[in-house]
């Protein structure tokens, strides 16, 4: 299975703001560690927010924050929510396979799907930013430095 590069950014962004200790990144900050357009990361840290994952604060001294609920946030669980519940293969689509109504693979490919999520479920936000991956994500950030900030 392949991610969409919204989910891919969305879990980015999560695992970048899991690791802040002390200050507060602005979109553009995490933009420009993740080195993506800032009006991709706009739209994802607003579907975080919409999911209460991330709260984002404005002015002076605002910037976003992970909120518990995205810091024990499950994998599996997201990754279903921003890919959707779609098939892995279009079988319905604008020219309809004929094999459709007697297909096996269909089928497979569903259960190979849920079974994706479901090694993904127990995996929380936290978990992606133990070490090593933690302690990196903070060395390409800049820590708590404000990356970013003049």
């Amino acid at each position: 299975m392949r991610l969409t590069r919204f989910t891919d950014l969305a879990l980015r962004v999560l695992m970048r703001l899991a690791v802040e200790e002390t200050d507060l990144p602005t979109t553009r900050d995490v933009a420009a560690t993740m080195e993506v357009p800032y009006t991709h990361t706009a739209k994802v840290v607003a579907k975080l927010q919409h999911f209460g994952l991330v709260e984002a604060r404005r002015g002076r001294g605002g910037g976003l924050t992970l909120t518990p609920a995205g810091r024990g946030a499950s994998v599996g669980g997201l990754i279903r929510e921003l890919e959707g519940a779609g098939d892995v293969v279009d079988c319905d689509g604008t020219a309809p396979c004929p094999l459709r109504g007697a297909c096996v693979l269909r089928g497979a490919l569903r259960r190979a799907q849920e079974a994706f999520f479901a090694s993904l479920d127990p995996l929380t936000v936290n978990d992606l930013v133990a070490a090593p991956t933690g302690p990196l994500l903070l060395g390409i950030s800049g820590g708590s430095t404000g990356a970013g900030r003049p």
